[in-house]
């Protein structure tokens, strides 16, 4: 039987190392994790034999942006939820999958863009006309020292030993038992950040959580519209099936050009901003460009120190 918990409001506050910081391995999707949750003394929900753990806090204030800011080596979103989190976790072995700003940032390129400066140089060129013509100065602030989209990797933030065992797989995340109309025991959608880029369109990262009697279902997208540049979607989607004491990982790469995803908005529409706004609908036009899906197995005891 499930059991389930609101989100404690001062559940976790955001804890950052340094020395976790000096002892990542860069390019490791598993690397050493830069944030440590405060759990709530009992878990949102709990269902056969998994715990979920959520957090829901109000923005960083500005020490905390100041910490945050000095370990990943980037400036940080304009709206940064760095004490939110959601957490997978498995009692009897202690595997836990996570989802965190603070981790997600630090995948973010801290020295240039990943796409070779494409984003920046167009953004880079409407911005200046748009100076020009305001007769402004400042040209100097559009170039900056990372990928200004945060565009991340991120595929979650993985503990204990089950982080080995993660292997590709032809496995695929059952829809037919998703589309189910089986009682949704337990439902949360957080926010872990979101920049508006100058007000040349929007980055966020999110996270959704969905938990049935038999399984649970949960998705991190990361969403970015560069205003008449592009539209990029990253998703990452954990499935759990109780009963089988497995996960599966699904990460999926899609992107396109802004004009493309423009021509698709029916054009009986009296407002195209609604459906350019729209991650879900945005996310049905786009190609994929990158998918893989991963399987790790669950000890059934306990395979920690």
């Amino acid at each position: 039987m499930a059991t389930v918990r609101p989100s404690d409001p001062v559940c976790c506050s955001i804890q950052l190392s340094m020395a976790a910081r000096q002892e990542e391995e860069s390019g490791d999707q598993e690397r050493v994790s830069l944030y440590e949750p405060i759990l709530a003394p009992s878990p949102s929900i709990s269902r056969a034999g998994w715990s979920i753990h959520t957090a829901k806090r109000p923005i960083l204030n500005s020490d905390e942006i100041d910490q945050m800011t000095s370990l990943i080596k980037i400036p940080v979103p304009e709206m940064i939820f760095g004490n939110n989190h959601v957490i997978i976790r498995h009692d009897s072995c202690g595997f836990e999958v996570g989802f965190n700003a603070v981790d997600a940032l630090d995948r973010v390129a801290k020295h240039g863009n990943p796409d070779g400066g494409l984003v920046k140089v167009s953004y880079s060129d409407s911005w200046l006309k748009d100076k020009a013509r305001s007769g402004g100065d400042g040209v100097h602030e559009v170039v900056k020292p990372f990928d200004w989209t945060y565009t991340t990797d991120y595929r979650g933030t993985i503990r204990g030993t089950i982080s080995t065992l993660f292997e590709k797989t032809e496995d695929q995340i059952p829809l037919h038992k998703l589309r189910r109309p089986d009682p949704i025991l337990f439902f949360e959608d957080i926010v872990l950040f979101e920049d508006e880029l100058g007000d040349n369109g929007i980055s966020m990262l999110s996270v959704k959580i969905r938990v049935m009697p038999e399984r649970l279902l949960l998705l991190c997208r990361f969403f970015l519209r560069v205003d008449d540049v592009v539209f990029r979607i990253r998703d990452c989607r954990i499935f759990v099936e109780f009963g089988e004491n497995e996960l599966l990982r699904e990460y999926v790469v899609k992107q396109d050009s802004y004009e493309n995803v423009k021509r698709k908005i029916p054009s009986s529409t009296r407002d195209f901003g609604l459906y350019l706004r729209d991650p879900n609908w945005v996310a049905e036009q786009l190609p994929v460009i990158e998918s893989v899906t991963e399987k790790a197995k669950v000890p059934l005891q306990d395979t920690l120190p």
